[in-house]
């Protein structure tokens, strides 16, 4: 983890550069297997797992029989854990349903707006280092909730052509029936144009590796996607108030995702760098993913700073995907948090429960992204379609109006279209 002491404002871009992409890289190789899928449909699917994962999934679909084995596996434990985390997140995105307003703009102009789930989606959920079912939970609750027609999850293979028992039991519980076992960009392409098995969905939700990622923003000419995304990060902003244990924690929390991810401590105590870099240093070796948490805080910095509003203003440059504010005041810097994925305040409120089981979505934008969006929510799954009902009274008090306008345009059959109607009411 790099040091950087008192930046100046001017070099804060270079210092909190995201880890370089490998687009250029991947742009021939993720473009190729979007055409073949696109050409070969299911064959293409397996060739491409057999490549990639050493496996051919047979079927492709997950079946009834497969759900049931893999619920009996389920430990208990995770399956209550699995439960209790699918409550708070249904609570959350349950509230965030918007009611119908009804407004009259003028008098005989009625106008209102209604949220209609989209048809059909696509959540896709990584399975490859770590089986993240709580993904399952975090895409498929409000996809459920909004009413969603169709829902389908992509998921890689296990090494025996299975999903992970996990992935299943979640997407039971989450009401989900229909997993297929591929992952990788042939899923996302899969899910953007349709094959003999994976329909074409509307819209792809969903995290993953360099792959899926460019796959997403290639097939997004053609299909809805929730957000450009890329690795996972963390930013805390900590003051002596911080247990360095805890911000050690936090910071490999993230770490530990991916050796491409990146985490940024910002704090107004010099004595914290050390502290947490010490605590780094001494929890790093004990994570079954060291190897990968070592490589990604290759990627990460420690920056001092003069106080915390210039941290927050860095931050807020940053505009990480997750940002702990680990300070004595926490809730009065909060409200002045303008760009961030997810924020979370005081010491206790690490970045895993977000992750898992608080109720809040954990798919949310990198990269900088938080600058203009916003994680997945119930809104993510809906689509809003906007009425307005205009009787006599209502043309009369607004159509001379729009004939000015639609004349001004030089647009006549907008005018007319008004016109026409004024002339019927008052018998011309």
């Amino acid at each position: 983890m790099k040091v950087i002491r008192y930046p100046r404002p001017e070099d804060w871009p270079a210092i909190l550069r995201r880890p370089n992409s490998r687009a250029d890289d991947l742009e021939s190789a993720v473009r190729a297997i979007i055409n073949d899928v696109r050409r070969e449909g299911d064959a293409a699917l397996r060739a491409f797992s057999l490549k990639f994962d050493g496996v051919v999934p047979d079927p492709i679909a997950a079946t009834p029989e497969e759900f049931d084995s893999a619920e009996k596996r389920i430990l208990p434990e995770l399956a209550d854990a699995i439960k209790i985390a699918h409550s708070n997140i249904a609570k959350f995105h349950s509230a965030q349903r918007d009611p119908v307003r009804v407004i009259e703009t003028a008098p005989g102009v009625i106008c209102w707006r209604r949220s209609v789930p989209i048809e059909r989606v696509g959540l896709y959920v990584p399975s490859g280092t770590a089986p993240l079912f709580s993904t399952v939970l975090m895409l498929g609750v409000p996809a459920v909730l909004a009413g969603c027609r169709e829902i389908v999850i992509c998921t890689p293979t296990t090494t025996d052509g299975s999903a992970a028992d996990a992935i299943l039991y979640a997407a039971k519980v989450c009401g989900i029936s229909t997993v297929l076992k591929i992952g990788g960009a042939q899923a996302i392409a899969a899910m953007a144009y349709g094959t003999e098995t994976v329909p074409k969905v509307d819209k792809i939700f969903g995290p993953g590796n360099s792959y899926v990622t460019y796959a997403k923003q290639i097939v997004s000419m053609d299909v809805a996607i929730d957000m450009p995304a890329g690795p996972s990060e963390v930013a805390i902003l900590a003051d002596s108030s911080c247990d360095p244990i805890f911000v050690a924690a936090d910071l490999l929390s993230q770490a530990e995702h991916g050796p491409d991810s990146q985490t940024i401590l910002v704090t107004d105590e010099p004595s914290i760098i050390d502290e947490v870099i010490s605590e780094l240093e001494r929890q790093t070796p004990t994570l079954p993913r060291s190897a990968i948490a070592e490589a990604a805080l290759q990627n990460s910095s420690a920056i001092l700073v003069q106080d915390l509003d210039t941290g927050l203003r860095l931050l807020n440059e940053y505009a990480a995907e997750h940002l702990i504010l680990a300070v004595r005041d926490a809730e009065d810097l909060a409200d002045k948090v303008s760009n961030a994925g997810s924020v979370f305040v005081g010491n206790y409120s690490c970045e895993s429960l977000g992750d898992y089981a608080s109720g809040t979505n954990h798919t949310l934008p990198t990269a900088g992204f938080t600058r203009a969006f916003s994680g997945v929510s119930l809104d993510s799954f809906v689509k809003k379609i906007t009425f307005q009902k205009v009787d006599e009274t209502g043309i009369r008090s607004i159509g001379p109006a729009v004939e000015v306008m639609a004349r001004a345009e030089g647009l006549e059959a907008h005018r007319r279209a008004v016109t026409v109607r004024l002339e019927a009411i008052n018998g011309v």
